[in-house]
């Protein structure tokens, strides 16, 4: 008995600080990372810092961090969901087509979340009931989805009628701020909340950890999985028809590409792509960190195609810490 005080009196305090700042190297590395974006680009041109120019990018990275919340809870669970970018341009798509044949605002927006939660309930019912891996089906339904968004437009752009409310989804303002970024805020805290705070939560995490384990302590795991997925087609949906009411218009060419940039900052946020940990202030950071070096990248006049190899390569050298670093560490302090 006191050889175990002796032991552990000396210096109480240090083993707890190194404790938390390994847990936690991952966000603070993106956080790091994010400080020398914004102060690289401030120093790099005049009008990054101005406040037209931060409020855009809000407006912006809102869609990206409503999903990345919801992909963090699926990437947790030791899932993946490529189908959003095609989600949201279905959802925006028909969107538009509904309100151009006058459909009332308020049923298309409780109607284009029905049908993003009803993308994901497909994805869930797929991977959890029917045990198909999750990288298959989703990528299965990216290229219904994005079909069906081709074949409702035709290829071309459906205007939408600024009469209504619908576009004050993507062009109002809220105590200041763009309406899309508030929304989004509010997203990232539910979801930091849920995944924090609550024991559908732990579910989550229990079921990126051990799934077999949770199953045996009587949790439904494919219940579980299901509502995550459904959660994720929902998100995808409300980005969608935000996305739609800013620009003024649907079209199936929406998203090309979302998933990459999604998932981009999910992991960059250090959210263990394997699963079994997940950050919701990772993923902002993370999400933030892609939107300010896609604004920041053209502001200094560099052609958009070089941003698109930057966050591949960014995406690539997360995944490399991902697994190479943080989780070894995890296991060794585990």
């Amino acid at each position: 008995m006191g050889i175990t005080v002796s032991q552990t009196t000396p210096a109480p305090g240090a083993p707890r600080l190194s404790h938390r700042l390994g847990r936690h190297a991952g966000v603070a590395s993106i956080a790091g990372f994010f400080l020398i974006c914004v102060i690289a680009f401030a120093f790099a041109t005049d009008t990054f810092l101005t406040s037209g120019n931060l409020l855009n990018v809000l407006r912006q990275s809102a869609p990206l961090l409503i999903v990345a919340t919801t992909m963090t809870l699926v990437i947790t669970t030791a899932g993946i969901d490529l189908s959003v970018g095609s989600t949201l341009a279905f959802v925006g798509a028909l969107a538009a087509v509904a309100l151009h044949a006058g459909v009332p605002d308020t049923l298309v927006v409780i109607g284009g979340l029905a049908l993003g939660g009803l993308i994901g309930l497909v994805n869930g019912y797929f991977i959890a009931i029917a045990g198909m891996p999750a990288f298959i089906v989703t990528l299965g339904t990216l290229s219904i989805v994005r079909g069906a968004a081709l074949l409702i437009t035709q290829g071309y752009s459906v205007p939408v009628d600024s009469n209504g409310w619908f576009v004050d989804l993507g062009r109002e303002w809220f105590l200041g701020l763009p309406l899309p970024a508030v929304i989004a805020v509010a997203v990232m805290a539910a979801g930091w909340v849920v995944l924090r705070h609550t024991r559908f939560g732990r579910y989550i995490v229990g079921i990126g950890t051990n799934a077999e384990g949770v199953r045996r302590a009587g949790v439904d795991v494919r219940r579980v999985i299901v509502k995550v997925y459904i959660l994720s087609g929902a998100a995808a949906g409300l980005a969608g028809l935000i996305t739609t009411a800013r620009l003024g218009s649907g079209s199936s060419n929406q998203g090309v590409g979302f998933e990459l940039a999604v998932i981009a900052a999910v992991v960059l946020g250090s959210t263990n792509l394997f699963g079994g940990r997940g950050t919701i202030l990772g993923t902002l950071l993370g999400a933030l960190t892609i939107a300010v070096l896609g604004n920041g990248l053209i502001l200094i006049h560099v052609s958009p195609f070089y941003t698109q190899i930057i966050q591949g390569a960014i995406m690539l050298f997360a995944i490399w810490m991902n697994t190479r670093i943080f989780s070894p560490q995890r296991r060794r302090k585990g």
